[in-house]
Order: C-alpha cells, then sequence, then structure tokens
C-alpha cells in the first residue's frame, strides 16, 4: 500500500513570524543556568538500587585475572554487534563484560509498562535476514526486542566468554604488557590487547536535582528499574493493581514516560503527571506484521529499508522514491516530497530546499498541536500539552493512549514549565507552584546521561591512556578523533557512538557500521602481527580539520531549540575550533552526509593500508 502524505494545515494558516517568537518564549522560561547539573547521579539510597539487579540475583565469584584479544564494554546491542563482526572477521577471543546478568542492554534493564520500540522495529532489530527473524509488529515489545538479543548472542557463541553483574570502573594503558588493564567492581585484572567501548547512549540514569529529594518517605524509583514488587503486574502482563490505593507522581514526559503513564493512569488511585516540556505524540499505526508483505520482501530488502528510512528521516527523498517506512519520523520530508512532486520535482539550491523543509516542520507541528485540541478535553490542560517547538529539537513519540489518559477524572497534568522543574520535596511528597502534593510514590522517568560530559556519561573513576593522559582531559574541548571510533595517545582502542561520524536514522544500523569497521582494524592488526595500533596526531588533526571545515554548523538551530538531551540541556562549550557548540550528537556528525561517511570509510579500508595509523610490531610475534 502506497504511503500517503498526512493531511496538514494549508502554509496560509501557519504564522510562522508568531510561531518563531512563540517557540522562543517556551525555550526561554525553561531554560535554566546550571545546565546539565540540574540532573544528578544515582546516590545514596539511589545509588544502591542502580547498581543492584532488579531482574536477577547477583552470585558471588573469585575475582579474575585473566587476558583477552578483545573486551568488549556493554552488552547491548552495540556489543552483541561488536562481537558479532569480531567472530566475523575471524576474531574469536572476545570477552563482553557489563553490568546486567545477560545481553540486552536497555531492553535488559528497562522492563517498565508499556515498553516498545519507538521506531520502525524493521529497521532497528540488525541482522533481520540473517537471523532469519521478523518482528511480531513495526513497533515491537521490549521484551520481544530483549528475546531477540539474547538469540543473536546465542548464535554467534556469545555467551561463551562474557562475564555479568560486573561494572568496569575504569581503564589504564599498559605500556610494559601493550594491553588496557581493567578496572571492575569485582576486583577484576583483565588484561585486554584491544578494547571495544560499547557502553551505549542510555546506559547511566539521572535523576533531577530536586532540593528535598533525600526527605521523602514514601517509595522512589526510576524506571530503567521499575519495581513491579511495590506496582503490581510484570511487564508482559502490566496489570499494576497494587497501585489501586496509592497516591502516584511521575516526574517527566519524554520516550518513557508517555508508554508507562497510560498504564499509571488506568490503576493509580491518583496519577499527578510532573511536565517540564510536552512531547510531540502522533498516533501509533501498529498492526501485527503481515506474512503476505513478508513474502514479497527480496534479498537485502532491510538494507533498502535502511537507506529509505535515513532518506525520509534526515535526508530527504528522492524524486519518485516510495516511504516505505511511512510514520511519523518521515512525516515531514514524505510531505515535502508530495508537494515537490505535484510541482515536477523543480531544481532547487539547498537554501531553498531547507526553507521549503522549514515551512513544512511548522505546519506538521501545528497538526501536532491540534491534535492534542481534539482528544484532550479539559482546555488548560490540553494547551500545557501542546509542543512548541521544531520537530527536530525533541525526540518525536507515538502513543494511542497517551492523551487520553489525561481525561480520567483520577490524572493531573501539572506543568512545572515556569518554575523550570519541581521545586521540591518533602516528607510526604512534593511542592509545584508553592502547593504540597502528597504522594506515596515517586516515579523518575527523566532519561539518561546520554549527552552530558564523559565522566557523567560513562561514570568510570579512571580511564589513561598512553603516559597516563585523562580521556576527559584529552577531549576536555571537544571529541578529536580519526573516523570517529580512535583516538590519539589511547592505543586499541575503540568507541561506537556519537562522537565524530555518520549519522543514520537508525542507530542500530549506525552502530552496526562502526562495530565493522572496528573490526576490520582488529583483524588487521593481529594478522600483521602488530602490538597497537593508533591513530597519529597528524592523521587526527587532519580528519577533525576536514570535519569541522564540511561540518553543518547545528549551533544556531540547537539554540532555539528547548532544553533537552539533543541539546545538552541548552548548555555550550567552545570546541577546539574556537567555536560555540552544543555537546550534542546533533553538533558531532559528518557534514557531507551518512552516504559521504560510508563511502570515505569503504575507501580507506579498500585501499588496505591502515593509513593514518601508527602501527607498533609486537616484538613477540
Amino acid at each position: 500500500m502506497k504511503c500517503k502524505p498526512t493531511a496538514i494545515p494549508p502554509a496560509e494558516e501557519i504564522d510562522i513570524p508568531a510561531l518563531r517568537e512563540k517557540y522562543r518564549q517556551e525555550r526561554d522560561k525553561r531554560l535554566k543556568r546550571e545546565g546539565q547539573k540540574q540532573y544528578v547521579q544515582p546516590v545514596d539510597d539511589f545509588e544502591s538500587t542502580y547498581e543492584g539487579d532488579p531482574h536477577m540475583p547477583v552470585k558471588s565469584r573469585e575475582p579474575l585475572s585473566k587476558e583477552v584479544e578483545v573486551a568488549v564494554l556493554g552488552a547491548g546491542i552495540s556489543g552483541i554487534l561488536a562481537g558479532v563482526d569480531l567472530k566475523k572477521a575471524g576474531v574469536t577471543d572476545v570477552c563482553t563484560i557489563d553490568h546486567a546478568g545477560d545481553f540486552g542492554g536497555v531492553w535488559y534493564w528497562n522492563r517498565y509498562p508499556g515498553i516498545q520500540c519507538d521506531n520502525d522495529a524493521y529497521c532497528y532489530l540488525p541482522l533481520l535476514e540473517e537471523m532469519g527473524y521478523m518482528p511480531s509488529k513495526k513497533f515491537a515489545d521490549g521484551a520481544e526486542i530483549f528475546e531477540y538479543c539474547q538469540s543473536i548472542a546465542r548464535r554467534f557463541d556469545l555467551y561463551d566468554n562474557a562475564i555479568f553483574h560486573t561494572l568496569v570502573k575504569g581503564m589504564r594503558w599498559d605500556e610494559t604488557l601493550l594491553r588496557w588493564r581493567i578496572i571492575t567492581d569485582r576486583g577484576d585484572d583483565i588484561r585486554a590487547r584491544f578494547v571495544i567501548m560499547a557502553n551505549g547512549l542510555l546506559n547511566i540514569p539521572k535523576l533531577p536535582g530536586i532540593p528535598g529529594i533525600h526527605d521523602y518517605k514514601g517509595k522512589m524509583f526510576h524506571t530503567a528499574r521499575w519495581e513491579y514488587d511495590y506496582t503490581g503486574g510484570s511487564q508482559k502482563d502490566p496489570v499494576l493493581d497494587k497501585l489501586t490505593d496509592k497516591r502516584v507522581g511521575i516526574v517527566g514526559t519524554g520516550a518513557t514516560a508517555l508508554q508507562a503513564i497510560p498504564h499509571l493512569g488506568k490503576y493509580a488511585r491518583e496519577l499527578y503527571v510532573l511536565q517540564r516540556t510536552p512531547s510531540t505524540v502522533d498516533q501509533r499505526i501498529n498492526p501485527p506484521t503481515d506474512p503476505e508483505w513478508v513474502k514479497t520482501l527480496k534479498p537485502g530488502w532491510q538494507a533498502e529499508r535502511h537507506a529509505n528510512f535515513q532518506r525520509g528521516a534526515l535526508e530527504g527523498f528522492l524524486p519518485g522514491e516510495p516511504d516505505h517506512v511511512c510514520d511519523f519520523w518521515t512525516e515531514v520530508n514524505r510531505n515535502l516530497a508530495a508537494e515537490l512532486e505535484a510541482e515536477g520535482w523543480p531544481e532547487l539550491s539547498p537554501e531553498e530546499f531547507m526553507e521549503r523543509r522549514e515551512v513544512m516542520d511548522y505546519r506538521v507541528m501545528e497538526r501536532m498541536r491540534r491534535r492534542v485540541e481534539s482528544m484532550v478535553k479539559d482546555r488548560d490542560t490540553a494547551e500545557a500539552l501542546k509542543p512548541y517547538y521544531r520537530f527536530s529539537c525533541k525526540r518525536p513519540l507515538s502513543n494511542d493512549d497517551y492523551y487520553d489518559t489525561f481525561n480520567l477524572p483520577n490524572v493531573k497534568l501539572i506543568d512545572v514549565s515556569t518554575t523550570k522543574g519541581v521545586e521540591e520535596m518533602t516528607e510526604k511528597g512534593f511542592i509545584a507552584h508553592g502547593k504540597e502534593y502528597e504522594v506515596d510514590c515517586m516515579i523518575f522517568a527523566s532519561g539518561f546521561e546520554v549527552s552530558s560530559d564523559l565522566d557523567r556519561r560513562w561514570g568510570f573513576d579512571v580511564f589513561e591512556g598512553r603516559g597516563g593522559v585523562s580521556i576527559y582531559d584529552h577531549w576536555a574541548d571537544g571529541y578529536e578523533t580519526l573516523h570517529g571510533v580512535m583516538t590519539h595517545a589511547f592505543p586499541n582502542l575503540f568507541f561506537i557512538g556519537y562522537y565524530q561520524g555518520g549519522l543514520n536514522a537508525s542507530t542500530t544500523e549506525q552502530y552496526h557500521r562502526q562495530t565493522s569497521h572496528c573490526a576490520y582494524v582488529i583483524r588487521e592488526a593481529l594478522a600483521r602481527g602488530l602490538a597497537s595500533v593508533e591513530p597519529s596526531k597528524a592523521a587526527q588533526d587532519a580528519y577533525v580539520k576536514h570535519f569541522h571545515d564540511t561540518a553543518i554548523d547545528m549551533t544556531d538551530f540547537q539554540r532555539e531549540c528547548t532544553p533537552s538531551y539533543y541539546n545538552n540541556e541548552s548548555e555550550t562549550r567552545i570546541g577546539s575550533d574556537g567555536r560555540e557548540k552544543f555537546r550534542s550528537f546533533l553538533g558531532e556528525t559528518y557534514g557531507p552526509g551518512w552516504t559521504a561517511f560510508e563511502k570515505m570509510l569503504g575507501d580507506w579500508r579498500d585501499q588496505g593500508e591502515l593509513e593514518g595509523l601508527v602501527l607498533v610490531a609486537d616484538p613477540a610475534r
């Protein structure tokens, strides 16, 4: 079935100058000078909860002392893909280390009610053709994704050398051994020739720094450590029947919260939803996967879908190209493509194209606001739920039950935008707009350390490369890498994530391309008998200069956005090139685009010279 453009207000009905000013006002009232410091890491009572595991008992064991060829830090999807690509490259001595009790990453820890993939599962789940697997529906449930992660790990024998329930606290490069010494909370001495940092974006929960948070006497937990013993129900059967006599508060209205809130509203005696910034919430069309559609798919279909999703969500569709993903992620470009097609695809300069796209952005966001009006009965509540910002300022979401929940008599939205968050917590509850609300339970859907400073994101006590240089000092003025995966003075170390690489619409596809690139370098290093590889300072400087010279400066756009992890809570820094930037993946991606980035790396691999790397021979080999 052909994906049609959505019905949106015509441009004549949209007063863009007025909306632009409205967007600015909405942003300004949410700005906090504390920036990322408005959130705190789990400490005191929360620390034991975070370091524990509600899903699987932690068994005592003796400290390990071992040498491995490759240590992969993280057992989420990026860590799994690293293991898969290493095995395919013929590197079999792979040790995966993770704080969790199994493979799965965010899908291991996050088991809150209603959890689903919030983008196209046919793109998000990797290796579908190779695994011979098809998601049960477009937005797969969290339990299904977790089980799929386990199946990949079993298929590629990643369990054989995995170390779970082990928190990596730091690493040091040992020049005498030419290996990384990995420090863990279990007293292990793990000496790895190579290390792949696959610790992901959503690995360290953060809490709002609310005054009095430790004075509260009721129940508190973060959504990443959901406590079904308290709420009742389970991930697969979220009947939260133990909340029927409870007053519950939940802080946050982002991706996690909007999936959990309909379940909380259904069962809690009273539910208070504390919102700083509303999300963009579209309908979620999520039927079961059609077996007849599956039969039409040809080999290579997932790679084709990835490319289509990339253009639909980020770059813009090609003339005549259908939208295979067909959801809220691709709506702006889908609608724009339909208009351009009706005009015979006129030739537009990049500036003209972006102007047209900006107008479409305003029209789509106006549709989203009118959707709120049509669904939420109370006018004040509906107005507070309307998103006033550009489409790409905050993660777009979908849910069919979220807005209806605010029509329930036991659910109250508390807008804390003007106070820039919850004012205070007391022994009995919280204070908002000067009024105390007594609650039996406070749930924090406050997210993770995504774009904050590295020491907050990684949580390592020590991370030292050659000569004892700290990675935190090394990257204090911004990332400096080769290809976004290696950095000078940190031999045999690889990074997976949003550093200085290409941006793909599918996070897992981006990670997969990175892990395959890293596996290639490691394979070549081992085949050539090398003790270490790292970028030369000259090669790194040349790449960083090329990266900055070709970058699309997103600073002005991010400055206009409401605070979120997309722009590191509107906190800026001065980069190594002397320009003001936001610590954000939107500001650290390759300007010429994903296709150009992948071609650059592919050409580099095809040359087979490991150009730009310092190659140190292993005297023992």
